[in-house]
This record gives C-alpha cells, structure tokens and sequence, in this order.
C-alpha cells in the first residue's frame, strides 16, 4: 500500500479490505477530475492517487484540530476509507473532489473530538469513584501496583492514557471502551497495544536501570 505522504504510514484500504492497487506509472499526469470519475467508478487506482495527492491536507487539517499526531493518522485513515465506501455521494457538479474529502474531514474531526469528550468525561467520572472508594483493605503491594500503572499512564499519548485507564482502572474490555467512547474497536485496539507495549518497554528500561 502507498505510504502516508507525511507520516509514512500505509494508505487506507479499500472497503473490502483488499489492498490499494500499485500506482500506475503515469499517475502524476491524472486530472483531478480524472481521479474523482475513478474513484466514483470503482477504480481502487483512484482511491490510491487520491489518497497521494490529497492526504497531506487531510492529516495537516486533522493534526491542527485534535492536536495529536496519531489521532490525526487515524482520522486521515478514516477520511479515505469513508470516501471509498460513500464514493457514489460524490457530485462533481456540486464540488471538487479535494473539497469533499475536506467536508469528510471536518466530519471525522468533530467525530474525534466527541470521542474525546466522551473518554475524558469517563475518566473523571471514574476518578471521582475511585477517590471515595475504601480502600482500607489494600495492601502495600496493592498501592504501589497502582502508583506504577498511574505513573506509566500518565507518559502516554492522551488517547492511549485514556482507553488503557478505561481498561484498568474501570475494568472495560475493549468492546465496551468502543461502545462508550464512540470509537471504533479498531482503533481503541491499536491505541490499547500501542500503549501496552510502550509502558512495558518503560518499565524494562527501568527495571535496567535499578
């Protein structure tokens, strides 16, 4: 699959998970409309230019809304897939092609954002719960588990933080993460994993270092 233009990150398949075809040699030279009657026809060549030409705008657009570098690769593949499976919406006679991914774009932002909302308003909720808790029967050992996983959590990427406090403190499976925040199993998966690998690998530089 064709790489991120920013990130390097692989471009979106398309709906049927098949992977994006190899760009033909002359793409450089396909029209703008070109690549929209394409990608309105079926044409997965289509969707991989599109994704070459347009993604940089897409993530740059995603990046300065949320903030978050990952998030923004997340919502640019999101953007390409949305427009894939919702290609026969597209109207040229109602827009350009750039002009409607940047709609979806704005769409999957907000999207993001709600998600957002919806972890940070589970955390605190969660916080609240915890901190009225009685925990007079927790051991020592109980506690500093506890301070370790809060403080390794607390060097993660907001987004990883958010759905691994949801999974540890509140004990949500994944599904369940998914269903409250508003995003999809995928992505709270690949942040969870992302995160889980990036708190081992600090806790084995540390266990290194004492």
């Amino acid at each position: 699959m064709t790489p991120h233009p920013t990130t390097g990150a692989p471009a979106p398949a398309a709906a049927d998970a098949t992977p994006v075809a190899v760009l033909a040699p002359d793409a450089a030279t396909v029209t703008d409309e070109g690549i929209a009657r394409g990608l309105v026809g079926g044409d997965e060549h289509c969707l991989a230019m599109a994704y070459q030409r347009w993604g940089r705008l897409v993530h740059t657009l995603a990046a300065r809304a949320l903030g978050d570098a990952r998030e923004a690769e997340d919502v640019t593949q999101q953007v390409f897939v949305a427009a894939w499976r919702g290609r026969a919406n597209f109207r040229p006679d109602r827009g350009t092609l750039p002009a409607w991914l940047t709609g979806i774009t704005r769409r999957k932002i907000a999207d993001a954002l709600a998600a957002r909302t919806r972890r940070t308003e589970l955390a605190a909720a969660l916080g609240g719960s915890l901190e009225h808790e009685n925990r007079a029967d927790d051991g020592p050992e109980r506690i500093l588990d506890r301070l370790v996983v809060t403080e390794e959590l607390s060097r993660l990427p907001r987004v990883q933080r958010d759905i691994l406090e949801l999974a540890y403190f509140a004990d949500l499976t994944q599904t369940q993460i998914a269903d409250r925040t508003g995003m999809p199993l995928g992505t709270v998966k690949s942040h969870a994993r992302r995160g889980l690998l990036r708190m081992r690998h600090s806790l084995e530089l540390a266990g290194a270092g004492r």
